[in-house]
């Protein structure tokens, strides 16, 4: 009886590892759909509506987008009962930018999500984890039936070879999750590499 209730309380008492993980990319590119896609949460999310003044918004490319991120996306995915995963989408517009820094703090890695309709709108991101060292693999969002392939995507940005690219849906949950499942192997891959260089 005794054993019964100190592996209760064991239980208990344990707190589960808690991951932080990133959820960037330009503004439209689909971050508050996969972090509602996969949360088992409902997801806090802090849209807004677009303000409609000149120059605030470039919807081209992205004109049926009513809304936009203006602090963050949260949403939480249980592994187990003593892993769980925090995902935090961050705001894609330059004007919200001093937020990241905030964000990213103790972050295992990121998403940086790619939309080939504006694809130059991931360098801002990709540069921002670049310049701190954080890992980071690149999900293109497929809304359409434009496809380009991974390589070529990983060519036009300018990645290192060992970033990866993968190419999903956003309002796939499994594909979503395949998505997060592959950026955190991605860490532990870099994370075996370097401590088998010491």
């Amino acid at each position: 009886m005794d054993s019964v209730r100190s592996d209760r309380e064991g239980a208990r008492s344990r707190i589960p590892v808690a991951l932080k993980i990133l959820i960037a990319g330009g503004f439209g590119a689909g971050k508050t759909t996969l972090v509602g896609s996969v949360s088992e949460i409902r997801p806090l999310q802090t849209e807004e509506v677009l303000t409609g003044v000149d120059g605030a918004d470039d919807t081209s490319g992205v004109e049926g987008k009513h809304t936009t991120t203006v602090t963050m996306d949260f949403g939480r995915i249980t592994i187990t009962d003593d892993l769980q995963l925090y995902l935090f989408g961050t705001p894609g517009q330059d004007r919200f930018w001093f937020l990241w820094d905030e964000l990213s703090q103790g972050a295992l890695g990121a998403v940086v999500l790619a939309d080939t309709r504006r694809l130059a709108d991931c360098f801002p991101s990709i540069d921002y984890f670049e310049q701190r060292g954080t890992p980071f693999i690149v999900a293109v969002n497929c809304f359409d039936d434009r496809r380009f392939g991974a390589d070529a995507i990983g060519r036009a940005l300018d990645l290192d070879p060992d970033v990866p690219v993968v190419e999903f849906d956003a309002r796939d949950k499994t594909a979503a999750r395949n998505v997060l499942i592959e950026l955190v192997e991605y860490v532990a891959r870099r994370q075996l590499a370097a401590a088998g260089s010491r």
